[in-house]
């Protein structure tokens, strides 16, 4: 117990170090900043905010409609608000398993589609925000080296996923948890083999992504910063890539900080590069706490009990005995 507590404690102290390393930096410019700020920007970031969810459901609702699991677009965009707001309590995106109990809960479906459906989701997302970044990366100067080895390395690692999906049909195995990686990789490959399938996700994940950017551009906007919209593309990439990495909850501290250094390096101020990237990430934050609490209540009291497992590693336990 002691172990759990100290990884929760010590993620959160992280996050809270980096955010305050950032806010002490530019502490006295950071009022006038903020005074200047327009409000017509914030709620146009929340709008936009908002429509990027409801594509996020749309989108997970047809990877789960190729794994045959039948759900509709509130159910699906649910699925995702309750384990995103798990994410933002717990370290080491624990908050993903949640959805796989909800499915078997409320679809009865195996932990293998789940673990399926959520891995298809993540890949098509980290794929997608790297392939943007490489588009964006030769518009923007004033540049770190290191942004083209890690946008080209997890394009490779794409690249080596892909050709694993597509020759793993040729491999079996009597080892439970070899056959259970086979089986996993036959279901993703089942929701992206046809071209149909493809282009819909590639297409849905791009424009989710745009809108992801365009949230943060509203933001610069905001505080009177005319800012290119390819070094926020670049910006948003490096940020989430960063935040895959799961050292704090839902990537505070750590998304911010390597905002704030993006726009820094292509020459916005200081101020105005650490508002942007903690107002961009506060308003995400917010609308999916928000929306995390409206889904509870759709799904019902049982899912409280999943988001209090998740602090332990009661969740991760379960579904590997179970499977």
């Amino acid at each position: 117990m002691l172990r759990k507590i100290s990884a929760i404690v010590v993620s959160t102290i992280i996050a809270g170090a980096i955010i305050t390393f950032l806010l002490s930096r530019v502490w006295d410019e950071l009022l006038i900043t903020a005074q200047e700020a327009d409000p017509r920007y914030l709620l146009l970031a929340l709008i936009i905010c908002l429509l990027a969810w409801y594509l996020r459901g749309a989108r997970y609702r047809y990877i789960l409609l190729r794994l045959s699991v039948l759900v509709g677009i509130v159910f699906s965009t649910a699925c995702i608000f309750v384990s995103q707001t798990a994410n933002l309590i717990v370290p080491a995106r624990l908050g993903d398993l949640i959805r796989l109990l909800i499915l078997k809960h409320e679809k009865k479906t195996t932990y293998t589609i789940g673990f399926s459906s959520v891995l298809t989701e993540r890949v098509f997302d980290i794929l997608t925000i790297a392939l943007l970044g490489a588009i964006a990366l030769p518009f923007v100067v004033g540049q770190e080296p290191w942004f083209s080895m890690l946008i080209g390395s997890v394009l490779l690692l794409g690249l080596l996923f892909f050709l694993l999906l597509m020759y793993s049909g040729r491999f079996s195995s009597e080892n439970r948890i070899v056959a259970k990686v086979i089986e996993i990789l036959s279901q993703i490959r089942s929701v992206s083999q046809t071209p149909q399938a493809l282009i819909y996700l590639i297409l849905s994940s791009i424009v989710i992504w745009i809108i992801d950017c365009l949230v943060c551009l509203m933001v610069a906007l905001m505080f009177g910063e005319p800012v290119s919209f390819m070094v926020v593309v670049l910006a948003i990439v490096i940020g989430n890539l960063v935040k895959a990495v799961p050292i704090t909850p839902g990537g505070i501290g750590t998304y911010e900080l390597a905002l704030a250094m993006t726009f820094e390096l292509a020459g916005v101020s200081a101020s105005a590069a650490v508002l942007i990237a903690i107002i961009d990430h506060l308003i995400k934050n917010l609308v999916t706490l928000a929306g995390g609490v409206i889904s509870i209540y759709y799904f019902g009291d049982w899912t409280v009990s999943l988001l209090k497992r998740a602090y332990s590693e009661d969740i991760r336990k379960e579904i590997y005995d179970r499977h």
